[in-house]
């Protein structure tokens, strides 16, 4: 697919797999529109490519639409919603205080939520769209040590099958990314309560970015339901869906539930 001139706003764009993507579809011709509640990386990031950008928290549903309205406005239309910003909570679910929860709900869950609640009516009215919602191999597969972020994931992969046959009728799509462990600075910044994500860091295969960013699009541009990422992730996930229990004992050695 040619996303030439395609109108496409990311969120989380001034790092990991959102800077990737706006990169990838910065080359390929697309307007790239970056979001970021982080101002400073953002602002780079957007000078390099020569991208517009904006700082917003995906958190604050008013602000959502306003940067939606605005980009609509600038070009007329919007052809792509990437809702990718999310941010990593590790830990035992006996270690993770309430207040983790709740973080994680609020960025993960509840700003995939706010960007659909902008761009969604845009869609319908346009008659066309396609939305793609950040989720991973965590929405798809039992995590323990990742519970709290696990469960939000879960979260964004129901919403968004659900959402997609309820779209099909408006001419709208819907895709969400399942990407298994890629090279990014989210252990760094996430939430860490006990080993958890130094096990993890250690002990897990990891992807390069900038592949994880083309082969997303790959199932874009084929409108795919549910776009596994890494081949580690499609290995996790069919082996948790044909043999649960040798799933469970090789997350064990990766680390996950190590003291």
């Amino acid at each position: 697919m040619n996303f030439t001139n395609k109108v496409v706003i990311i969120t989380g764009a001034a790092s990991g797999i959102g800077l990737a993507l706006s990169k990838e579809l910065h080359k390929r011709g697309a307007e790239v529109v970056l979001a970021d509640v982080q101002q400073a990386p953002l602002l780079r990031a957007a000078e390099t490519l020569g991208c517009r950008s904006v700082v917003v928290d995906v958190c604050d549903a008013d602000a959502m639409r306003d940067m939606v309205q605005q980009e609509v406005s600038h070009h007329g239309r919007l052809d792509y919603i990437f809702n990718n910003a999310g941010i990593l909570v590790s830990g035992k679910v006996k270690d993770t205080p309430l207040s983790d929860w709740k973080r994680v709900f609020d960025v993960n869950v509840h700003g995939v939520i706010n960007g659909i609640d902008a761009a969604y009516p845009v869609f319908i009215e346009q008659g066309f769209g396609h939305i793609v919602n950040t989720a991973s191999i965590a929405g798809l597969i039992p995590c323990p040590g990742l519970v709290a972020y696990s469960a939000s994931k879960h979260a964004v992969v129901g919403l968004s099958t659900g959402l997609r046959e309820e779209a099909e009728r408006y001419g709208v799509k819907v895709s969400v990314v399942c990407p298994g462990f890629v090279k990014t600075n989210i252990v760094e910044n996430g939430l860490s309560r006990g080993h958890v994500s130094e096990n993890l860091a250690k002990s897990v295969p990891w992807t390069d970015v900038g592949d994880c960013a083309r082969d997303i699009l790959k199932g874009v541009a084929k409108n795919k339901a549910i776009i596994v990422v890494t081949r580690h992730g499609k290995i996790l996930t069919n082996i948790n869906r044909l043999a649960p229990t040798s799933s469970a004992w090789l997350k064990r050695t990766l680390g996950a539930l190590r003291k």
